[in-house]
């Protein structure tokens, strides 16, 4: 049985290691009270939302704080497990987890593309993005939160190393 690619089990190591210090360094500070965070911490978001016009981290609506509390008390816990399972490479027990987390992901960023592309921010009380070239930059940002679960997904349904079903039609 074919192992499935090193190169893609790398990438998804890094993409789980790398997700648990923004994940809490950044993208939880919307569900804190203001004046928690240190104030490095705080300027770095506002720089960010700043140079990506980015308001849904600044002043996110309901929507996207349920998101944000799906990121925190059901995403961040999986990071380091998937971390570790993809680090050491093989290991087949992650498919299932993988395949929850990563429809779970993709199911949740396409409302946020789609609030980028399409929502009139000229409305908000942050600066958002008004030019085309400015809602793509923002996009290119999300972007890979969705590409890597897809890529994810698909390697968990179709390389053969992580498709047990395959394995026991075959016997």
């Amino acid at each position: 049985m074919a192992a499935a690619p090193r190169w893609r089990e790398r990438l998804f190591a890094l993409y789980f290691l790398s997700h648990v210090p923004v994940t809490l360094l950044i993208d939880l500070q919307p569900l804190l009270p203001a004046g928690v965070c240190p104030p490095a911490l705080a300027e770095l978001l506002q720089w960010y939302t700043a140079a990506f016009r980015d308001p849904l981290m600044l002043q996110p609506p309901e929507w996207f704080k349920a998101f944000i509390y799906c990121e925190a008390f059901l995403q961040l816990p999986f990071f380091p497990v998937a971390g570790y399972a993809f680090l050491k490479g093989g290991c087949k027990w992650i498919r299932t987890p993988a395949i929850i987390y990563s429809t779970h992901v993709a199911t949740t960023l396409l409302p946020i593309l789609a609030h980028i592309l399409f929502h009139d921010f000229s409305k908000s009380e942050h600066s958002g993005p008004q030019t085309p070239r400015e809602r793509l930059t923002l996009l290119s940002i999300y972007l890979p939160y969705l590409l890597v679960p897809l890529l994810i997904l698909y390697t968990m349904l179709r390389s053969p190393h992580y498709n047990q079903a395959d394995k026991r039609k075959r016997k």
